[in-house]
């Protein structure tokens, strides 16, 4: 993946695709400076290539009903790998749990996860308080969110 040197084209791609996901090929070929076939073909390429993983709606939580949005750092109690992959893929199937990192530090892991209400939240909490392996869980709730950039910067000369 990500092995093909990228041009000023293709990282223009890149920034306006992150950007605006759902813009025409016409657009974003004219954004590019170059025809729409050529332009078309660089996408495929990037897609490929695995630069582009997705497209995907920008959805609100709150208008579905999840008004919390909380980050949960978990510690356990072994670091083996099976016990590292038997965690990522419990936590993996609970539709609540947006993101799951490994990380580095005092915490195993660090968890995105949405709840309706706060009952829901302290639901999901004890859920993974009593997952096998789990030693501590500290919650983090968000009060309001000032930033929040999909992707990466990608910066054009």
């Amino acid at each position: 993946m990500g092995q093909e040197k990228l041009d000023k084209i293709d990282l223009r791609i890149l920034r306006d695709l992150q950007a605006e996901g759902r813009m025409t090929n016409v657009e974003l070929s004219r954004r590019a400076g170059i025809s729409a076939p050529p332009c078309l073909r660089r996408v495929r390429t990037l897609e490929n290539s695995g630069y582009i993983r997705g497209y995907h709606a920008d959805i609100d939580a709150e208008a579905l009903g999840f008004e919390v949005l909380f980050f949960a750092l978990i510690g356990l109690d072994n670091q083996s790998d099976a016990v590292l992959s038997a965690f990522m893929d419990e936590v993996g199937a609970w539709p609540e749990v947006r993101e799951c990192h490994m990380a580095r530090g005092p915490n195993d892991f660090v968890l995105k996860l949405v709840a309706q209400n706060t009952a829901h939240e302290n639901d999901l909490t004890q859920r993974l308080t009593a997952l096998p392996h789990v030693a501590t869980v500290q919650t983090v709730q968000v009060i309001k969110t000032s930033t929040a950039r999909p992707g990466v910067p990608i910066e054009v000369d």
